[in-house]
């Protein structure tokens, strides 16, 4: 069997933008609601979609917004959006579907642990994380962990990874350390752009094993004796920056 995780929280976002603005009879917005269960109603009549369970997060923050205070928050998050994640829990879970509301951690914690615990049982031939989300990355495995953008269409296996971002995927928590994640809040290193950062982790890995010493940085991307000083000065910010980049 195959096992399909959701990022309701990005479904609902996608569905609020899309959808024209609709009020329930006693005028509550739902039109993201809506748009969401419609979404959800075209993947469960796919042929091999019969294992599913889908991440919302309950309330926008989490344990990292007390790691970092530059880390995503809830604001600017349209009011009318905010309201109808509890909705949106409760549809889904009418639909067969098996709902995680986070609220310390975040929806993406959920998959990834949901991912990591599947992926060894026997009886799954696949998981299948429907998110374009770069932080699930972390996650794949393979072919045996995917990452799918739906509305895309695009599937993203190990080769996938690498291709994306030059390195494996247990490499991307120290990439988005040092390259930054804005969604996310993460600043990352100046100087660090992505073509540098992937030279240097295709061959070290983890940001805690690229040497000190440009000189053994084979090859070298351009700049590395800047880059190898901005690293070093941000030694701290950059560990603190891959923690909360790791699910």
């Amino acid at each position: 069997m195959k096992i399909h995780l959701l990022d309701g929280t990005y479904e609902l976002f996608r569905a609020h933008f899309a959808m024209p603005p609709m009020n329930s009879p006693d005028g509550r917005p739902v039109a993201a609601v809506r748009g969401l269960m419609q979404s959800f109603l075209a993947l469960l009549r796919e042929d091999d979609v019969t294992h599913v369970a889908c991440a919302f997060d309950h309330v926008i923050e989490s344990f990292r917004n007390q790691m970092f205070d530059g880390y995503k928050t809830g604001e600017g998050t349209p009011e009318e959006l905010l309201s109808q994640f509890e909705l949106a829990e409760r549809a889904v879970t009418a639909m067969g579907i098996v709902v995680w509301p986070m609220i310390e951690f975040e929806a993406d914690d959920a998959i990834a642990t949901a991912a990591a615990r599947w992926a060894e049982d026997d009886r799954v031939s696949q998981v299948i994380i429907c998110s374009p989300d770069k932080d699930l990355c972390q996650m794949v495995s393979g072919q045996d962990v995917v990452c799918l953008d739906r509305r895309k269409k695009i599937v993203t296996d190990e080769n996938g990874v690498i291709e994306k971002f030059g390195v494996l995927p247990t490499s991307i928590p120290d990439y988005l350390a040092l390259v930054g994640d804005a969604a996310d809040g993460i600043p990352g290193v100046a100087r660090w752009g992505a073509k540098g950062t992937s030279t240097v982790l295709s061959q070290f890995s983890h940001v805690e094993d690229i040497p000190a010493d440009p000189a053994a940085w084979n090859p070298a991307p351009r700049g590395a004796k800047g880059l190898a000083e901005n690293l070093s000065a941000a030694q701290d910010e950059v560990a603190l920056y891959k923690a909360l980049a790791m699910l």
